[in-house]
């Protein structure tokens, strides 16, 4: 992957170049953003980079044995770390070594097909179950070993760490030794979006990158070039999205993202309020994977932006057509901006829990009652 192969983010891409340029490459880097950021593809495209034998002040030449290496993601000084939970019987019945190589297979196909993937993504990619995926003991100890050796090929190493909040203590522990006295020619990339997770020894031992999610403007450029579609599906999905590529492909693509009806008979029982349909449509939520789960929460925010901008009149923002407007400007008339404001808060807190595995019934139902008191109030 190279820079280019990135949407957008023209000025933290010129920071990381003109840091190896001007030879200040920090050793441990944190790339870090809020969920939908493209933080790891930064990190692999930063990688090649410093990989690259002819490299411009604008990206890696693409050309070069170590490009072509990184673009399949087989340079063999290119590591990787990232989280992994229950696997399929067949990936379980291998032995370690038998694992870890098939299980780095399906990350870069997983990077190749989805290079803008989320966690929930990668799950679905390897077959994993609802527990959570976490980066082993084990992996810690294959983090130190491959970083044993001098470079193979090229002048560098670099460990890419997917998630490092997922880590177990012991594997955390060990990243932390090896952070205060890092081998010669390594760089380490960490690339998270709960870095408010990781144990600040390990914060305090690396440079914050911050990566920003796209504007929209970088989106619908990002879209055009992967998708087709009207301009009316694409606004509505960039705003969905909430910068999130991956997301808005997804909402694009599938044929079972108009949570509209959904949505509507959910806040009507919320505002009568209907318990006995409140539990109803809380089973059909739990029946959900998480995909389609966030993807309620995603249009349930979308639904609050188009309700504020309502409020405020400004026709000329609005996303929303048809019937989802004919809604819209109905429930705006219950909300006011504090009303808005406290339901996205909710939304966002019930987002997190969701992408920590919480009970999905119980959170559906603790949102629905406080979206009732919010709108009662």
């Amino acid at each position: 992957m190279r820079f280019a192969d990135i949407p957008g983010l023209d000025e933290l891409k010129r920071k990381l170049i003109a840091s190896v340029r001007d030879n200040k490459v920090p050793h441990a880097s944190l790339f870090q953003g809020k969920e939908g950021a493209l933080s790891l593809p930064m990190a692999v495209a930063f990688a090649s980079y410093l990989h690259c034998e002819n490299r411009t002040e604008e990206d890696s030449c693409g050309s070069c044995a170590g490009c072509s290496l990184s673009k399949k993601l087989i340079h063999p000084d290119t590591h990787f770390a990232f989280p992994v939970g229950n696997m399929k019987t067949e990936l379980k019945e291998k032995d370690d070594e038998k694992l870890r190589n098939e299980l780095l297979k399906q990350w870069r196909s997983f990077l190749l097909e989805q290079p803008f993937g989320s966690p929930d993504d990668w799950i679905s990619f390897y077959g994993g179950d609802d527990k959570q995926p976490i980066i082993s003991r084990e992996d810690g100890r294959e983090i130190i070993r491959s970083l044993s050796l001098r470079p193979f090929q090229s002048k560098v190493k670099v460990m890419i760490i997917w998630q490092p909040e997922m880590m177990h203590p012991s594997a955390a522990n060990g990243l932390l030794k090896i952070l205060e006295e890092p081998p010669a020619y390594t760089y380490f990339m960490l690339a998270t979006a709960q870095a408010n997770q990781l144990l600040p020894t390990i914060l305090s031992r690396t440079q914050k990158i911050s990566v920003p999610v796209l504007s929209e403007e970088e989106m619908k450029k990002a879209l055009s070039a992967r998708v087709k579609a009207d301009p009316v599906q694409l606004d509505r999905a960039i705003g969905f999205a909430q910068g999130d590529v991956q997301e808005a492909i997804r909402l694009l693509s599938s044929e079972e993202n108009d949570h509209q009806e959904f949505f509507q008979e959910w806040m009507r029982s919320c505002f009568k309020p209907d318990p006995l349909n409140l539990i109803q449509l809380s089973e059909k939520f739990h029946g959900d994977d998480r995909l389609q789960q966030r993807g309620l929460m995603l249009y349930g925010l979308h639904i609050m932006r188009e309700s504020l901008l309502m409020s405020a009149k400004a026709s000329d923002l609005w996303r929303s057509r048809g019937k989802e407007q004919e809604f819209v400007q109905k429930f705006s008339s219950v909300l006011s901006v504090n009303k808005i404001d406290r339901i996205v808060t909710v939304f966002n807190d019930s987002l997190y829990q969701l992408e920590r595995n919480g009970s999905a019934k119980m959170i559906f139902m603790d949102l629905s009652l406080k979206i009732n008191a919010t709108l009662k109030a």
